[in-house]
């Protein structure tokens, strides 16, 4: 078998390692981090990834279920099951919990302020886990609700894995569907912390509120199928009129 259809068995290096729908797992991940599968794309049906693989309809079942569960995948009634897209409704949901005081979540707008290239700083070197002296993208954008600046966003890329972004005309505002059909990164999770701040000088003035207002500092690196990190966000957030929001299921 080639790559594309290496079996359970193959991948299991030490025997009883893993549960075999983890393996099974394991390799559709890769296939999707690979781009054997696009977003937005239909996988085979169950029998057939089962046939494919050697295993039981069940385990790929199994399988599947926990990759929809991490929502790597979507699961469409009467259709099937497809590669997830990083859409707005997706990243409402699993990516951006700042929500208007209404309720109801909405997509962010966002003005771009500046993109440049430099040498990584030392916190740059840790946080994306480079070698001293890559270069990174960093990315200064505000962004709004409803029309109103709430946040003053600042974000680090590695420059390596994003070759011609920072002469590209019109940065998308949702930069994370970008990164996956543009240059194959799927952002599958991440880690993130917040804490409470004294609005500085300039991102008052950006987000027209007084200098020390407190804000929300959300401090954020995004990880790709890997495991690796693929960016660094830190965004200082006027919450007069909104709240973090963070379902605990």
């Amino acid at each position: 078998m080639n790559e594309k259809t290496n079996s359970p068995d193959e991948a299991r290096g030490t025997p009883g390692f893993l549960p075999l729908y983890r393996q099974v797992k394991s390799l559709l991940v890769r296939r999707i981090a690979e781009r054997f599968w696009q977003p937005g794309e239909i996988l085979p049906s169950e029998m057939q990834i089962a046939a494919e693989l050697g295993v039981s309809q069940g385990t790929v079942r199994k399988a599947l279920d926990e990759m929809t569960a991490d929502r790597l995948l979507v699961r469409r009634q009467g259709r099937g099951t497809f590669v997830a897209r990083h859409d707005e409704s997706r990243i409402l949901f699993q990516f951006f919990k700042i929500v208007p005081e209404t309720g109801i979540p909405v997509f962010p707008e966002s003005h771009l302020r500046r993109v440049e290239t430099a040498p990584a700083s030392p916190e740059e070197v840790a946080r994306l886990a480079l070698r001293p002296g890559d270069n990174v993208i960093r990315i200064a954008r505000i962004r709004s609700l409803n029309g109103r600046p709430t946040i003053s966003e600042y974000l680090a890329l590695p420059l390596e894995r994003f070759p011609g972004l920072v002469s590209q005309s019109d940065i998308p505002n949702n930069l994370y569907d970008h990164f996956a059909s543009d240059y194959g990164i799927t952002i599958a999770g991440g880690d993130e912390s917040l804490r409470a701040m004294a609005a500085p000088a300039e991102d008052a003035a950006l987000l027209g509120i007084p200098e020390g207002t407190p804000i929300l500092a959300i401090d954020r690196v995004a990880l790709d199928l890997d495991g690796k990190p693929v960016e660094w966000r830190y965004s200082l957030c006027d919450t007069r009129h909104c709240h973090y929001v963070s379902g605990l299921r």
